[in-house]
């Protein structure tokens, strides 16, 4: 099979190519007005977005990572908190816990959404925990009710992590707009993607905002008058014209994401292997991957990757494993249902401008990979890092594409 043959995971080559006149103006109006860090553009992102996500306030940053932690400091949780979060996430989101001197606190997640089990949180509270971070993850989104619950019960901070769930609903409410606040990224592969790094912090509390607002420009009042020690978080002028340029398009994205999540469903129901997740009628879904557990994910995955099929894996090393993370204490064994999603999950290719025929062909290859004999492992064996799960690495050489 030839390279033009293969199926990536996500394809921006060509949701830039549809785009290209757009994004061509934006960037003439960037360049011709040079205002090339916050500005006129950042500001009208900053309004269309917060209009799509039912907030008034919206705050332009230069990560997703860098909102996560942007709300955090403002919400006021700093050394020696604990904030509640899920250990199936991109690393992103203990990191920004613990660079405002917090500490990350993991519960498990619910085997049919993989996503945080709002049941685990109440015995995780201590005096110290501030916040609790939902992680809609896939472009799901967590059942937030009983996490609010739990939050107003103890006084607690709710960021959601939105970094997956651009225009996601739970019962009609936009993610992003639930909890104190939500924390976006624009990480060139999410469903709203920058041509480089870019996030940012939606929420209600104009107070909120206006903390946020200047803690991301050096805690300025003036050009050179700083009411307090803070950082560079600004978004790009160019990001924000080309994210401003981007998002008319989203909805009909999501939706052409939703058509295709639902050929997949309907053509892998004949795959008794494929477990699919749950997604809740609640919800209405960003579908930002679309992922499966199969048995011998190792096998599968490079089978698929022989067939032209680039699928991933998010994500095969739960953080309390993480060697950065190795000072909690949490050793395999500590989250059951995480540590068994990362040795079996695979992310299949996903993006809006995909045809029923690439969908098809892409089921194929799997029902293919799944039928495989076990000799083809043979002399293909790996040994995981210490304190690591079998089938939680990923197979020898394996890239992992596509989104953070």
């Amino acid at each position: 099979m030839s390279a033009l043959e293969r199926i990536p995971l996500v394809d921006l080559l060509g949701q830039h190519r549809s785009l290209e006149p757009e994004i061509r103006r934006a960037f003439d109006r960037v360049m011709s007005s040079s205002s090339f860090i916050l500005g006129q553009e950042v500001e009208a992102f900053e309004a269309a977005f917060g209009r799509f996500c039912s907030v008034p306030h919206c705050v332009g940053v230069s990560s997703g990572t860098d909102a996560l932690e942007q709300a955090l400091a403002a919400l006021g949780v700093g050394p020696g908190d604990e904030v509640i979060t899920v250990a199936h996430t991109f690393i992103a989101t203990a990191e920004a816990i613990c660079s405002v001197g917090a500490v990350p606190v993991f519960v498990d997640v619910r085997p049919d959404t993989l996503l945080m089990d709002p049941a685990l949180l109440e015995p995780a509270v201590t005096p110290r925990t501030r916040a609790i971070i939902p992680v809609h993850l896939y472009g799901q989104m967590v059942d937030l009710d009983p996490v609010l619950e739990v939050a107003h019960r103890h006084g607690l901070k709710v960021i959601e992590d939105c970094a997956q769930a651009h225009g996601a609903e739970l019962d009609g409410r936009r993610a992003g707009s639930l909890g104190d606040a939500g924390a976006f990224s624009f990480y060139p592969g999410k469903n709203l993607g920058a041509c480089g790094d870019a996030g940012c912090v939606t929420c209600r509390d104009e107070r909120l905002a206006a903390r946020i607002r200047q803690a991301r420009n050096h805690g300025r009042t003036d050009k050179y008058l700083h009411e307090f020690v803070a950082r560079n978080a600004r978004m790009d002028g160019l990001q924000g014209a080309i994210l401003a340029a981007k998002l008319p398009r989203l909805a009909d994205w999501n939706a052409a994401r939703r058509r295709i999540a639902s050929r997949y469903d309907a053509a892998l129901a004949r795959l008794p292997e494929v477990e699919r997740l749950t997604v809740s009628p609640r919800v209405l879904p960003a579908c930002h991957l679309y992922v499966v557990r199969v048995p011998r994910r190792d096998r599968v995955l490079r089978g698929l990757q022989e067939r032209g099929v680039e699928a991933g894996i998010h994500y095969p090393v739960p953080l309390h494993l993480q060697p950065a993370f190795r000072c909690l204490g949490k050793g395999a064994g500590s989250f059951p249902v995480t540590e068994a999603a990362a040795g079996g999950i695979l992310s299949l290719p996903i993006w809006p401008g995909m045809t029923d025929a690439t969908v098809d062909r892409v089921v194929e290859a799997l029902e293919t990979s799944l039928s495989l004999e076990d000799s083809l492992e043979n002399g293909r064996s790996y040994r995981p890092a210490p304190g690591i799960p079998e089938g939680t690495t990923g197979i020898p050489g394996h890239k992992l594409l596509g989104s953070l």
